[in-house]
């Protein structure tokens, strides 16, 4: 009974922290960086939170092919850094890009986000790029991850009581090693996660300077994908579910929250280029057409296309007597 106890405790405790961060100004932008919207029990350290996030990262690393170009890493992170700067977050950040075709971006405990390069070529204007970076800088500083950990810890306790007092100890943790394995990242947000993301986010993509309606307009594009191209957005629609609900919401709160600017940040000649140069390192690992090859049938006098001999030659040095 005390341990039924101790886990109700656990739990009222949660609830009288969410209820007592509710009072903070959330919806105030000046007061970014002066607020705790990390509002949940949470069972680890900042500093356990980042050497948790470091080792995932590593995997991630292994796992992807992040890309070696440094004009473009060293941009990418330099949008991320001012978001991130701009933000509630209380960890130094990491930005990476990985080589891949999905419009995806996740964020790892302790300030590890990780962005493909497929969400670079669909976000065509810079504050769509940093409408999907502050989102999951967003999960970071609200502390998402560890926050869903804990939660999960807690239930569990709950869950194995019975067993506890009729086995001890010993089952409980082992399995507490168990769940300790499991990468977080691949744990899909809670829809109360996600709407708070895009809250904050757009929060931080105004205070960096970024017009905050660039975040409606990705998340319009990636609704658009997921009808059209469906396995292009697979991963980012498995960990942020997109539908039009969230799409009004944000629009709502951009105009319920966020006093209007002479002007913002759309995007730059910086960024087009950036984006201009990975589209040609792409295009540039796709073979021609004059070099990929063709399947001839016999017959064949030409090269499809060409006038070009398909039959093979022979070429012999002449014989000197």
């Amino acid at each position: 009974m005390k341990l039924l106890s101790a886990a109700a405790l656990a739990l009222a405790l949660a609830s009288t922290s969410v209820a007592a961060d509710q009072k903070k100004p959330k919806d105030d932008p000046s007061q970014i960086g002066d607020r705790n919207v990390g509002n949940c029990l949470n069972f680890y350290s900042i500093q356990k939170e980042m050497a948790l996030g470091q080792q995932l990262a590593q995997e991630v690393a292994k796992q992807s092919k992040i890309l070696d170009d440094p004009i473009i890493s060293e941009y990418v992170n330099r949008i991320g850094q001012n978001l991130a700067r701009n933000s509630d977050a209380k960890v130094p950040f990491v930005f990476k890009v990985i080589d891949g075709d999905e419009a995806n971006a996740f964020a790892l405990p302790g300030g590890y986000v990780f962005v493909y390069t497929g969400l670079i070529k669909v976000a065509s204007e810079e504050d769509e790029f940093a409408g999907a970076l502050a989102h999951e800088i967003a999960h970071v500083a609200a502390r998402h991850m560890t926050c869903q950990a804990t939660k999960s810890q807690v239930a569990g306790v709950a869950a194995i009581i019975p067993g506890v007092l009729l086995g001890g100890w010993a089952g409980y943790g082992a399995r507490q090693a168990v769940n300790s394995a499991i990468p977080i990242a691949s744990r899909g947000f809670s829809r109360h996660d996600e709407t708070e993301a895009d809250y904050l986010g757009v929060q931080y993509m105004y205070a960096a300077g970024y017009d905050p309606t660039g975040a409606v307009s990705i998340f319009e594009k990636l609704e658009s994908m997921q009808k059209t191209k469906p396995s292009a957005v697979a991963k980012v629609l498995a960990t942020h579910p997109m539908d039009s609900d969230r799409i009004d919401r944000t629009e709502k709160e951009i105009q319920r929250i966020l006093p209007s600017k002479p002007e913002y940040v759309i995007t730059t000649s910086e960024y087009r280029g950036m984006r201009d140069r990975l589209i040609a390192l792409e295009n540039r690992r796709q073979p021609s057409p004059e070099n990929r090859p063709h399947l001839i049938r016999a017959g064949d006098d030409k090269l499809p296309g060409t006038d070009t001999d398909a039959r093979p030659t022979v070429k012999r040095k002449d014989i000197v007597e």
